[in-house]
């Protein structure tokens, strides 16, 4: 077996000790689109450590992991959830949020439009800032 391929085993396993309590904080609903009833993965908030981290981990649906996945396929309707994401009170969810929201402003107005309302800590803007997603 490759070294490559073990790491990255060995870091599946690592996330994968966080799901049961990502479940738990989520109550078996995407944290981003609040989806319920469909397969939940877990996504690291970018940027990623070397180390698997919980606080930089969410629980999503396969279909935002697909879009933020492979960004080229965004469709920017489907991410108008966002309005309520953005005050999440579990950090990563907003600092993702927002990062998206970024992303979507350039072309969307109501992203520009939900930015300008937007809250967050400083620690969360920093961490929002350094995300590039795309």
């Amino acid at each position: 077996m490759s070294k490559g391929h073990a790491r990255h085993q060995e870091r599946h396993h690592g996330l994968s000790q966080f799901g049961k309590d990502l479940v738990r904080r989520c109550g078996s609903k995407c944290e981003l689109c609040e989806n319920h009833g469909v397969k939940l993965v877990v996504y690291e908030v970018p940027p990623i450590e070397s180390d698997p981290n919980y606080d930089h981990c969410i629980m999503i649906c396969e279909t935002c992991q697909g879009q933020l996945d492979r960004p080229k396929t965004i469709d920017p309707a489907y991410w108008r959830f966002l309005a309520s994401s953005m005050w999440s009170s579990v950090a990563p969810v907003k600092v993702i949020s927002v990062a998206l929201l970024r992303h979507l402003a350039k072309q969307q107005d109501w992203a520009e439009a939900l930015l300008e309302q937007v809250y967050m800590e400083e620690e969360e803007r920093a961490w929002s800032e350094d995300i590039d997603l795309f």
